[in-house]
């Protein structure tokens, strides 16, 4: 027996009628309850059936997803140069080839500089003179059969122009002792107090004949930098007081052969040898600059 019987009331829209999908199955067929849609409307509660059930939990809307397909992959791969914008893109490029142009240009003039003679070489041996020194000198010393057996004093000191018009010679300062002085006990010395006076006095030795005269086109740039060189010494150790300012320098070394040891029956001689340089004129722009 159906469960709505037909009677006056057929003509009303009732359950499983023609709008309801259920009704539209053939007779006879099984009706599938999980297909039935789901109610839009919550049980009523009643105190008997137990507690009140807790509410579902709110979720929280997910984040946007990239819409793209691969995209979130490749943003997560974006690193390094790539994360960059554009033009920071093309500035990191412009250094980075910049930088290698100059690192290759270095190699290429240290590689003629120690190769043998040849055609680049002759042609343009004073540019790669020029690069090369005095910071980056190479030679043979550390392996040399005949080491040096000598301890070179490189000293200055310098005619002073006081401020009332008159002058006074100040007495020699020993610059190698001082930069000794600073280096004894420092774990960590750096490479000016170690190298800058030594090499700034050989460069002048190679380009300079025994009587101070100077050989090839390095000779007036050895001169300008041992000169800068001493005049910075003199400022930091305050050659010329308030109001006074050095005008001239003059350079000497003080050679001293050292001491053999004592198993060897070598004789040296232990009187000093001196090696003076002229005067130089120093210009109130190099005064200036190395007493700032």
């Amino acid at each position: 027996m159906d469960t709505y019987d037909k009677g006056p009331d057929a003509g009303r829209e009732q359950p499983g009628g023609s709008d309801d999908p259920v009704s539209r199955l053939p007779e006879g067929a099984a009706r599938d309850v999980s297909e039935d849609p789901a109610p839009t409307q919550a049980p009523e509660w009643s105190g008997t059936d137990g507690p009140l059930p807790e509410a579902p939990a709110l979720v929280e809307p997910e984040a946007a997803l990239p819409t793209g397909p691969g995209d979130g992959e490749a943003a997560a791969s974006r690193t390094g140069l790539t994360a960059l914008s554009l033009p920071y893109q093309i500035a990191a490029v412009l250094a980075l080839a910049v930088v290698a142009v100059a690192v290759c240009v270095h190699i290429g003039m240290v590689f003629l500089h120690v190769a043998p003679a040849n055609t680049v070489t002759k042609k343009h041996g004073t540019a790669i003179d020029e690069w090369i020194y005095p910071e980056f000198e190479q030679n043979w010393k550390l392996f040399a059969p005949n080491p040096l057996q000598q301890n070179i004093d490189v000293q200055v000191r310098a005619d002073v122009r006081t401020g009332d018009g008159g002058g006074r010679t100040t007495g020699w300062y020993d610059l190698s002792v001082l930069d000794g002085a600073a280096i004894d006990g420092n774990p960590l010395p750096s490479h000016t107090q170690q190298n800058e006076l030594r090499r700034a006095w050989d460069f002048y030795v190679a380009s300079h004949d025994a009587h101070n005269r100077p050989v090839g086109l390095r000779g007036a740039l050895a001169e300008d930098y041992l000169r800068r060189v001493v005049a910075l010494r003199l400022g930091r150790e305050h050659a010329a007081g308030h109001g006074e300012a050095v005008e001239r320098v003059q350079v000497r070394s003080r050679t001293t052969n050292v001491p053999p040891p004592k198993w060897s029956d070598e004789k040296v001689p232990t009187t000093p040898d001196y090696r003076e340089l002229p005067w130089w004129s120093l210009s109130a722009a190099e005064w200036t600059g190395a007493n700032a």
